[in-house]
């Protein structure tokens, strides 16, 4: 068969393949193009998922009748006026969204430009292109696609459901969303506004966790930690959220460069690495981060559909991500999510509790029906049983708190209190100015003594063992080059190896801590950790593990009676450590009931 040149409609369709891979995917690319044309507000509406019709309209500056001839051409834009790849400043930039969408398609695009006294109107079926007409329209672009896909029936096959696509759709908006607080969108499906968010005004970083908060739920507000950091031209800026606010995927961990959003295996890698002394393996922090990168560092031309970024350094990139995470949780101190507490209210004030707490009440014919004063007490009430007590009731403590019982201490002072009890020989109840704090006090000296641990660990190095008959390891050529460059990191963390001719490397020490181990395993998984994310994380998550088990087995155990001395060292150790708001996974370590919510509960307030 001879060479031929492949019509243009078909070539388009062809491309649509690559940049609308569902409708979530056209919503995304004209929502993109109403943001680079500098839109103040987007409304979004789709019906039946996308499927059959879908809109999006902006107020941006619009087109002129040539330019809405042109947007549906190939590889036309105003994106790159000194055909520069290196330096891309817009979110579009390759001219194949429009004339992609609909080749596969109908469309219909309605625009005025800005200071136009009127609009126009273009249709566009299947790739083919009508005359351009006047139309009645404000400032701004709106366009219409409906029946998506009808001209290339084979990619109808392979889209979900009418729900599934829709959640498609929601977060493609959501994330843009998150990158412009200064945009209002909506998004509304036929039926409801799944999403509504206006304008955010004010300081830009207080503005984005505004947006980032009301999109992500509003108990990450509260329990977000600030991020601002540089490092040689780049800064990373947003919101982590603490350990004990985890999830069991990674759905709500964002990251945008140069407010784009990206999927990259690096940025959840080291995510990762930088929770990793936080959480169990199996649960995923809410996090919301922004880099801006140089553009001449970057880039952006990796996949038609630019959710993919390729960084001039990868290893800076990441360094930064970590060290500004890690020094983000280190400031946090010993605080621990909101959540916690407000999920023990929350039991408190479950259904089940109240309606057993009204029948407790009404059987114990305790009412405000009474009249007060009257000294009147009926059988059975709380007020007859106070009657034959020579003093007030009171729960009956497990220990003494070294003789200091009932005397004002200045527990203000201390933002985990000064200790009143202990309970069931596992829990420390404490008192603050403004409220009650419940320790587990297993789970607080597992993180006292971990970070201890650390920190010995850290100033003394890791005991190595050595190897009576050095272990020989064959990996292919680049995996073996790629262990032997990080030998001097391995060392510091107790690995001691180096190479053994090509694609071979021999290992003379490992760290004691890990006893005896699958020495062939560990090195091949490290190789591939090194290839792939650059990092040793397999060696760094074993050496965590031994001491999280250690410490475990060396902290005190639940059901250990502590005296007063005791418990306030404790809390007096939590306050000065970091990290101590949760254990080595991620579970926290106490419970904070402030005395207003406590009043709510009695009906106080």
């Amino acid at each position: 068969m001879k060479i031929r040149l492949l019509p243009p409609n078909m070539v388009n369709q062809i491309a649509a393949g690559e940049v609308v891979e569902r409708p979530a995917s056209a919503v995304k690319e004209l929502v993109e193009n109403s943001i680079d044309a500098g839109a103040g507000k987007i409304d979004i509406v789709l019906r039946n998922g996308g499927q059959t019709y879908l809109s999006v309209t902006d107020d941006g500056h619009g087109m002129t009748k040539e330019e809405l001839s042109f947007s549906m051409e190939r590889h036309a834009t105003s994106k790159l006026p000194d055909d520069n790849l290196e330096n891309i400043v817009t979110l579009g930039f390759r001219g194949e969204a429009l004339p992609s969408i609909g080749s596969v398609s109908r469309v219909v695009l309605t625009s005025r430009a800005f200071g136009s006294q009127e609009g126009w109107q273009l249709r566009v079926d299947g790739g083919k292109k009508f005359e351009s007409k006047p139309a009645a329209h404000p400032q701004g672009t709106s366009v219409e696609v409906r029946d998506l896909f009808y001209a290339t029936p084979a990619r109808l096959k392979f889209l979900k459901t009418e729900r599934t696509e829709m959640n498609h759709t929601t977060d493609a908006v959501k994330r843009l969303a998150m990158a412009h607080p200064n945009i209002a969108f909506t998004l509304f499906n036929g039926e409801r506004h799944i999403l509504k968010v206006s304008c955010s005004q004010g300081d830009f970083i207080s503005t984005r966790l505004d947006r980032v908060d009301a999109i992500m739920g509003n108990e990450f507000g509260l329990n977000a930690l600030t991020i601002d950091a540089e490092r040689e031209g780049l800064r990373l800026t947003g919101h982590a959220g603490l350990p004990t606010l985890n999830r069991g995927n990674a759905s709500l961990q964002y990251l945008f460069v140069n407010d784009r959003s990206v999927r990259d295996k690096s940025f959840f890698g080291a995510v990762r690495g930088a929770y990793r002394d936080f959480l169990a393996h199996d649960r995923y922090p809410l996090l919301a981060l922004f880099l801006e990168v140089p553009p001449d560092a970057l880039d952006v031309n990796v996949h038609p559909a630019k959710t993919e970024v390729r960084f001039r350094d990868p290893g800076l990139v990441r360094g930064l991500i970590v060290s500004a995470l890690k020094y983000a949780l280190a400031g946090a101190g010993h605080r621990a999510s909101t959540t916690v507490s407000q999920a023990a209210l929350g039991a408190f004030q479950s259904p089940i509790n109240k309606q057993l707490f009204v029948q407790s009440a009404q059987r114990a014919n305790v009412t405000n029906g009474f009249p007060e004063a009257s000294g009147y007490s009926p059988p059975g009430s709380a007020t007859s049983a106070l009657a034959n007590l020579d003093h007030s009731p009171s729960a009956k403590a497990e220990i003494e708190i070294d003789g200091n019982r009932g005397t004002n201490e200045n527990f203000g002072d201390y933002p985990l209190g000064a200790a009143r009890g202990q309970l069931h020989e596992t829990y420390i109840v404490s008192q603050t100015t403004d409220s009650i704090v419940i320790v587990d006090q297993h789970a607080a000296h597992e993180r006292l003594v971990y970070e201890e641990m650390k920190a010995t660990m850290n100033s003394e190095g890791v005991r190595r063992q050595g190897l009576l008959i050095p272990e020989i390891v064959e990996l292919d050529e680049v995996a073996a080059e790629k262990i032997v460059e990080k030998s001097g990191e391995l060392e510091e963390m107790g690995l001691v190896l180096e190479t053994f001719g090509p694609g071979t490397v021999v290992v003379r020490e490992v760290p004691a801590l890990l006893g005896e181990i699958n020495i062939q395993g560990l090195i091949k998984d490290l190789a591939d950790e090194i290839v792939e994310l650059d990092d040793t994380l397999s060696l760094k998550s074993r050496l965590a593990d031994v001491c999280s088990t250690m410490a475990c087995h060396g902290s005190v155990r639940a059901g250990r009676r502590l005296n007063g001395g005791e418990m306030n060292a404790l809390l007096r150790q939590m306050e000065a450590t970091p990290h101590s708001g949760q254990c080595n996974h991620g579970r926290p370590t106490y419970v904070e009931l402030k005395l207003t919510d406590i009043e709510k509960l009695f009906g106080r307030r």
